[in-house]
């Protein structure tokens, strides 16, 4: 199966312009992307896709053990990158996506420019062992994981409006809560438990192009002490916290996201 049609790419843009490429986060698709895309498709070839298992990506292509781990995740990055044969991308991942990234990066250094990491998060639980803060106890994350099993859709909408914030712009929850609800809630239930488990903090490290982390101001899922950790555990990175509330800046503050995007991705390596 051609990677191109399983992922739903679409490319916009400029035809010969350095590459950008869009990952979205968990219960989400490219559609996320459609108020920053305009900024950016004016100087850069923008390519947009949906994970397997979202969107409009083909389902019969899910597979339960693949997409138990982010390595799957990266693997259809770079199934992408393969086909299109993209190099010198400008790699730009929300949410769990920033890790995807991290890792197809290592993988196939000689594919990627730059990242630009946005409400990133390397571990959501807590580690009080080393003293990390991630945001979520354990015992969070599995009453979260068990409400989620058990009633998706019922989980969706309770859980969509706080991930988004900005309770003074309800379209913005329902928006969220829509993405949610149109995903298998097999597949959906895979990707959450895939997220909310992971743990890629040794894999920062790895990290050598310029990276940009953008993080929000107000943030439930990916708070402040996130950002500072990322942004201390990859050398050379750029932290720019932006003033918006929520976990997806693409909507609720599109054109400072939009912004930061174009001036990291079109600046000279």
């Amino acid at each position: 199966m051609d990677a191109v049609g399983r992922n739903n790419v679409r490319v916009a843009g400029q035809p010969g312009g350095p590459v950008v490429m869009l990952a979205h986060g968990f219960g989400c698709d490219q559609n996320m992307w459609r108020l920053v895309l305009p900024a950016l498709a004016e100087r850069f070839r923008v390519v947009l896709f949906d994970y397997v298992g979202s969107g409009r990506s083909d389902p019969a292509a899910w597979d339960r053990q693949r997409y138990s781990s982010l390595d799957g995740y990266a693997t259809d990055v770079l199934d992408i990158c393969d086909e299109l044969d993209l190099t010198e991308v400008v790699f730009v991942g929300h949410s769990v996506s920033a890790m995807v990234g991290v890792l197809a990066a290592a993988r196939a250094p000689q594919r990627f420019a730059k990242l630009v990491m946005v409400a990133p998060s390397p571990r959501y639980i807590d580690d009080p062992a080393t003293g990390y803060t991630g945001g979520f106890t354990a015992d969070d994350i599995d009453e979260l994981l068990e409400s989620l099993d058990s009633n998706y859709l019922g989980w969706s909408g309770a859980m969509a409006p706080v991930i988004m914030g900005n309770p003074d712009r309800p379209e913005l929850g329902q928006e969220l809560t829509n993405s949610f609800c149109a995903t298998d809630p097999e597949m959906a239930s895979v990707f959450a438990h895939t997220t909310f488990h992971s743990d890629s903090r040794a894999d920062l490290a790895s990290v050598t192009v310029p990276t940009l982390v953008l993080e929000c101001s107000q943030d439930v899922i990916a708070p402040r002490e996130v950002g500072a950790y990322v942004h201390a555990a990859i050398p050379g990175s750029r932290l720019v916290t932006l003033d918006a509330t929520g976990h997806c800046p693409q909507l609720s503050a599109p054109e400072a996201t939009g912004q930061a995007i174009v001036e990291f991705a079109g600046a000279a390596r």
